[in-house]
């Protein structure tokens, strides 16, 4: 079904976006690429996220933020300090937009060598890009649902890229089995990760932060570990060996 193929596609496109761009090269820089690639990507990052598009450089300083206050008063998202989902997502948007919007002094510490291509940021995070992403997406539910009850799904298009975020932040530390003790919360959701793309290995990522393969024990798969492994064969990206 069309609908259902539409919606899937977006979830994954738009995941292996955060995972690879935002995650693992912004915030953690496990590999290295040209600018005229990390253009590229930047581009890809706005057709797969497109109206939830995130800024890969406010993203970055986001998760390092993140890393280094796990679930204490200066983490931007933690479920011991955010009494429900709703109330964690409000106070990221809050952190996400001071960053975004150069409210509060970022200690220099969690701006190296972060991916920077502000006046594109600018277009791709402006209101108006974030409708017509929006009425697309209206529009092609109005060509193709073959029933109304379809039209349910829209809202997590609209918000796609935060969804992503709060499956990991809020659920991952909270439910789930650990491999490594760590000083904060975070989790394994699922022996096999089918749904987030190896980023459900979050205790795994919590210990080993700079680790690109995010599957630690024999079962647990990251699905975007050998895209990673072809793009650095290739020469698109350079891994930095660790």
């Amino acid at each position: 079904m069309i609908i259902i193929g539409f919606f899937i596609g977006h979830w994954y496109l738009s995941l292996f976006s955060q995972t690879f761009f935002h995650h693992r090269y912004s915030a953690h820089r496990m590999f290295t690429m040209s600018k005229a690639w990390e253009k590229v990507f930047f581009i890809i990052t706005y057709i797969t996220q497109g109206s939830s598009y995130l800024s890969p450089y406010v993203y970055g300083i986001l998760h390092r933020k993140h890393h280094a206050f796990a679930d204490t008063e200066l983490d931007p998202h933690s479920p011991k300090y955010d009494k429900s989902i709703m109330k964690m997502m409000l106070r990221t948007r809050e952190v996400y937009n001071n960053i975004d919007f150069k409210r509060v002094d970022i200690e220099a510490r969690f701006m190296k060598n972060l991916p920077s291509w502000e006046k594109f940021d600018r277009f791709a995070s402006h209101w108006g890009s974030r409708i017509a992403w929006g009425l697309a997406y209206i529009a092609f539910y109005l060509i193709f649902s073959p029933s109304w009850w379809f039209f349910l799904l829209i809202p997590a298009h609209f918000l796609m890229g935060p969804l992503h975020g709060v499956v990991i932040n809020w659920f991952a530390h909270k439910y789930g089995y650990t491999n490594f003790e760590t000083t904060d919360t975070s989790k394994n959701l699922m022996p096999v990760d089918i749904f987030m793309l190896g980023e459900g290995f979050h205790n795994n990522h919590h210990k080993h932060g700079s680790r690109p393969n995010f599957g630690f024990r024999w079962f647990e798969f990251d699905p975007v570990y050998p895209v990673i492994w072809l793009f650095d064969k290739i020469g698109i990206i350079k891994l930095v060996r660790t």
